[in-house]
């Protein structure tokens, strides 16, 4: 069983909890309660440190997801609300039930639990969301006065102390509240309350601060008469990508994915798209990428329309330049990369990367293409004991026992094998079906298995040795187990890699 989840947050000197899993509230620990009361009561806790900045992040991402699927007006409320203007658009998912119905499963794949409330005003919908019995709640037109008539005061958004001084004069429910004059009602507690109060009920309007999704950055051309030729769809292309270009500069942004689409006379679309290692708006380089790509157009009986669509983008801001004259600046391989990536894919583009790991066949990975920029480490504090160290530090792969050019995927099994035991390299082995006969050879390199990550490699061993056979093949082949324990391998031997 999994022990109780909960999110910390410091404020001051005091850590509170954030959030915490249902089984956590369960137990009777709340969001504000001190962290230190929460260990008393429940051991075992798993806490770990709440991140506001990106939750809220996530949460304008899903908003923006919203206003492009279910509502033109969508707005986020606090931390974890957003409100949606259904009025006009819930007729198109079959009504406002299946349209909640839809919303949460959607939010469930996602991996969100959700409650959804549909109501006359924002404050009604707002308190039925958060103080219903019912995880979607629709309230039928005109009855959200008495919907919320049972709710406790705090579903109306004031503050715990106004709620708490409500309660010391025997106001605890929405309803007892709405039946007080509201004149009496704001000089003694002040327009806060009353306020709220008038907007759950829809006798005040609550203006929404709609987001904004990001526009969709294209440029576009109709003709009068359909074009055949590559010769003019490359001349407009020169027309149309500069003023991309333009448009991407102002947003500050770079393009990442294009798609252009030629639109013929018969109805069907001619398509390209590139990917960009990373954000490019050269104009000259975007046409170039482009220009390569028109022979894959078919123009059929004409092209009546072209456009240029921006489908994936990211910052672009100042780069950095060398100021030396006589320094040579580093070689930028976007270009290549990009020209490469329109014949083959940017999908089968990558770069090995090196991985810290005693096991060869974990000790390298696959990485972009191009290496994100180089990050200084972070500062030690002064009191940190990594500052007594003066080592160096180490190479992921040993300088004095190269790798072989080629790694196998998985290491696979050689037969016939002469060796003698526990330290000599083998003098023949039958691999694919091919006998080979050693004449060269160097090793041991022992490996140990990765014991603190695999409890089946605790006495794990190999034996790498490299050899050389007779024709000049030069193989990498370990033997598992050390030759005199019958813990550590079965004393199989296997061919790892090739040597260039």
């Amino acid at each position: 069983m999994q022990p109780p989840l909960v999110t910390s947050l410091r404020e001051g000197s005091r850590q509170t909890i954030a959030a915490a899993c249902p089984h956590a509230l369960a137990l009777g620990l709340m969001p504000g309660m001190a962290l230190a009361q929460a260990r008393v009561l429940v051991r075992g806790l798993d806490i770990r440190p709440a991140d506001p900045e990106g939750d809220l992040a996530s949460l304008h991402g899903l908003a923006i997801t919203f206003a492009r699927h279910y509502s033109p007006i969508v707005a986020i409320e606090g931390s974890d609300t957003i409100f949606l203007e259904t009025t006009g658009t819930d007729h198109l998912f079959g009504g406002e039930a299946r349209m909640a119905r839809r919303i949460v499963r959607l939010l469930a794949r996602l991996g969100f639990t959700a409650r959804i409330a549909i109501a006359d005003t924002p404050g009604a919908a707002w308190a039925l969301a958060h103080h219903a019995r019912d995880p979607v709640t629709l309230c039928p037109p005109g009855g959200h006065a008495e919907a919320i008539a049972g709710l406790p005061t705090a579903s109306l958004r004031i503050e715990s102390a106004q709620v708490e001084l409500l309660r010391r004069f025997g106001i605890e429910r929405v309803g007892q509240l709405a039946e007080i004059p509201r004149a009496p009602l704001v000089k003694r507690f002040g327009a806060t309350i009353a306020t709220r109060i008038n907007r759950a009920l829809g006798t005040l309007p609550e203006p929404l601060h709609p987001v904004i999704p990001p526009l969709h950055i294209a440029t576009a051309r109709r003709f009068a008469e359909p074009i055949l030729t590559e010769d003019a769809i490359a001349h407009w292309l020169g027309q149309l990508v500069p003023e991309l270009a333009e448009a991407l500069a102002q947003a500050g942004l770079g393009a990442l994915r294009l798609e252009f689409v030629a639109d013929r006379i018969d109805g069907v679309p001619q398509r390209i798209r590139l990917g960009l290692a990373r954000p490019n708006r050269d104009p000259a380089h975007l046409l170039r990428l482009l220009k390569r790509r028109i022979e894959d157009v078919e123009p059929g009986f004409g092209i009546d329309s072209i456009a240029l669509h921006v489908r994936r983008s990211g910052p672009l801001g100042p780069e950095p330049f060398v100021e030396r004259l006589d320094e040579e600046a580093a070689p930028d391989l976007a270009p290549l990369v990009d020209t490469l990536a329109t014949r083959i894919g940017l999908d089968r583009l990558w770069r090995m990367r090196a991985v810290e790991s005693d096991v060869p066949e974990r000790s390298a990975a696959r990485g972009p293409v191009l290496d994100p920029p180089e990050r200084p480490g972070a500062r030690l504090k002064p009191g940190d004991v990594r500052h007594l160290s003066r080592n160096p530090m180490l190479e992921p792969w040993h300088p004095h026992w190269p790798k072989p050019a080629r790694l196998l995927r998985r290491p696979e099994r050689i037969d016939h094998v002469l060796a003698e035991l526990p330290d000599h390299a083998p003098r023949r082995f039958t691999w694919r079906g091919a006998t080979h006969r050693i004449v060269r050879a160097d090793g041991p390199e022992r490996v140990h298995g990765e014991w603190w990550k695999r409890r089946s490699e605790t006495h794990s061993v190999r034996d790498y040795f490299r050899v050389e056979d007779d024709e000049g093949h030069r193989y990498w082949l370990f033997r598992k187990g050390d030759g005199e324990r019958g813990v550590t391998g079965d004393l199989s031997w296997y061919l790892h890699g090739i040597f260039g």
